[in-house]
């Protein structure tokens, strides 16, 4: 207050005061109006000469109207930013008068404030060719984010509908995704800041915000992130031992004993993977943060929160085929409490089985079901057996009302959620099953008994020849093995069954056979993001390979009349340390999704044969 009211310093200036200005300017003199506006675009004008203005625009905003937009657009580009306190403060204090009095700047204003989300453009030439970008050496960068934070929530508070017109400016000004990672990591960190103070608009962010990193997803196929990562490998370990061939010297061999970490190794080799892998962690962080409240979970502020992702994952993740990443917000805010995990399986499950929705959508959710339950660590074996008793029954529901009909027959287009749901169960049983039987044996297998699969096996809608083989495989020989349905006969008859399709091209005929005629996915494949991997990995169920002992023993039977207590290879072996979740399951189609840094991932298709 004492610096508002305090007469500012004098400058040298030309032209007599502000009011006079501009009354001559409205009765034809433009001559000190025109010198005004000189004077304000100096490139060098001084913190004292930006104050006294300022000081003067702020008591004359009744004369700036909608005549005047020029001059406004001179003073909403003074570099008011990385000046000194005083400068700020004025110029903070300009933008609530002048809003207030003259709303119809809000837009100039907002669209202001929100240029300044990104780090200032520097200018860079190379050999002719303009190589600028951000200015990320820019000590004062954080606290000119704050101040930018100050001016919108100044201006919303003087005009209630900012959050209206704020919004359209936000989705102009965001950034290309060919833009510097730190220019991205930025502007969406600023988006966020802005839904604390604005929460009105904070769907519309978030909205926004994944719309841009599913964008950034689909442009980037796993397979084509693990090549990049596999070259870059694979020119580090060349250089490597290059080096080590020119200077194998004695005294350089303790100073590669001591391994130093490069910095490199926390970047993504694929640069659109490497923007994904920064903007995945920053909302993981931002769900974290709203969620928590000194460091404890709020309960009211998560379910909040999950609403609107919830809002968000409909609209955009579930009609959206193969997203490899992005749709891992919903896996790690389900795994604050299982409450929410509960509440998005019975989201996904009423999708699933509501014919009011497109055959598309209940497939995807039958896959997010399957792909789910198998890979939460967070998720207990009572909610497993809850939606395996859900799924079964409405499988077994289906087959009544279809297995005796004129639909009585394998086609994908008639029944795909049916066949999306079978493969949700077989998958879920694969990873699951060893929790399953885990404890007592005869309960256990009692109760996968009355699941009846072999009925959903044999029926006239074979859905052992519409899913992937790689599950159907798999779920064969788990299921042979507790004798609870014999798979082999019925996947023969299916692979005799197979009619190659021929397809021309330029280089002659190309014999294809479909084995994925479901084009079914899972969405919670393995997560190969380097630095928002740490996320999700805690609360992950990976898999290990198949050891030739593990294949040997699904070849073995379960013999009649085993005792609870006998001990099996399979059931009572070594378990990792991963809250008894089994190790094993089968890959997405066709693809061997290993990270070639941890070789940990799916497995590739693996047929285990039965015996003659």
């Amino acid at each position: 207050d004492e610096f508002i009211s305090s007469p500012p310093r004098k400058t040298v200036r030309f032209g007599g005061t502000l009011t006079e200005i501009l009354l001559k300017y409205e009765k034809g003199d433009t001559t000190d109006f025109e010198l005004l506006k000189h004077q304000l675009s100096d490139p060098d004008i001084k913190d004292a000469q930006i104050i006294n203005w300022l000081h003067e625009f702020r008591a004359s905003v009744a004369y700036l109207t909608k005549e005047l937009e020029q001059l406004v657009k001179i003073l909403l580009k003074l570099p008011w930013l990385r000046r000194s306190r005083e400068v700020v403060e004025e110029y903070l204090g300009f933008l609530g008068n002048l809003v207030s009095a003259q709303t119809v700047h809000l837009r100039p204003c907002l669209r202001m404030i929100v240029s300044q989300f990104v780090p200032p453009r520097i200018t860079i030439r190379e050999d002719d060719v303009d190589i600028s970008d951000s200015d990320d050496d820019d000590e004062n960068i954080s606290e000119n984010f704050d101040t930018c934070h100050r001016a919108l929530q100044t201006v919303a508070g003087y005009v209630p509908s900012t959050p209206q017109f704020l919004m359209p400016i936000l989705v102009e000004f965001f950034p290309f995704i060919n833009k510097s990672e730190r220019t991205l990591e930025c502007y969406v960190h600023n988006l966020l800041r802005v839904t604390v103070y604005l929460p009105t608009l904070r769907l519309q962010i978030l909205e926004l915000i994944i719309e841009k990193l599913l964008k950034l997803d689909v442009s980037t196929p796993q397979q084509d992130i693990e090549d990049a990562e596999e070259t870059a490998n694979n020119s580090a370990c060349e250089e490597k031992s290059t080096e080590e061939g020119l200077f194998d010297m004695e005294e350089d061999k303790d100073r590669r004993g001591n391994k130093v970490v490069s910095p490199s190794i926390e970047r993504m080799a694929h640069p659109l993977a490497e923007r994904l892998d920064i903007l995945m962690t920053i909302l993981f962080s931002y769900i974290k943060d709203i969620c928590h409240v000194d460091g404890k979970l709020d309960i009211s502020k998560m379910k909040d929160l999950y609403r609107d992702l919830v809002s968000v994952f409909d609209k955009l993740i579930l009609p959206t085929h193969a997203s490899c990443h992005v749709q891992y917000f919903m896996f790690y805010i389900c795994s604050f409490k299982l409450g929410l995990a509960e509440a998005f399986l019975d989201h996904l499950w009423k999708k699933l089985q509501d014919p009011n929705y497109p055959s598309v959508i209940r497939q995807t959710a039958g896959s997010y079901i399957g792909s789910f339950l198998a890979r939460a660590k967070f998720i207990p074996i009572v909610t497993v057996k809850a939606c395996l008793d859900l799924l079964v029954n409405w499988l077994h529901k289906y087959i009544d009302n279809q297995d005796t009909g004129t639909n009585a027959y394998c086609d994908v287009a008639l029944h795909g959620p049916f066949y999306s749901t079978c493969q949700a169960v077989f998958y879920t049983l694969i990873f699951r099953h060893k929790q399953l039987l885990d404890g007592n044996l005869r309960k256990g297998l009692s109760y996968l008994q009355s699941l009846n699969f072999e009925r959903i096996v044999m029926c006239q809608l074979n859905p052992l020849k519409i899913c992937i083989p790689s599950v159907v495989n798999l779920f064969a020989a788990i299921t042979r093995k507790y004798q609870l349905v014999f798979c082999y006969t019925i996947i023969e008859r299916n692979n005799r069954q197979f009619i190659p399709v021929v397809r021309s091209s330029t280089r002659g005929d190309l014999v294809q056979t479909c084995t994925n005629p479901l084009d079914s996915f899972f969405p919670f494949d393995p997560y190969i993001l380097k630095r928002s991997k740490k996320t999700i990995d805690p609360i992950y169920q990976f898999w290990e390979e198949l050891s030739a002992e593990d294949l040997e023993n699904l070849k073995k039977p379960i013999k009649k009349g085993t005792s609870e207590d006998e001990d099996d290879d399979f059931l009572k072996g070594e378990t990792p340390q991963n809250d008894g979740v089994v190790e094993i399951a089968p890959n997405s189609y066709e693809s061997i999704t290993r990270s070639p840094v941890s070789s940990i991932g799916s497995p590739v298709d693996c047929y285990v044969p039965y015996p003659l």
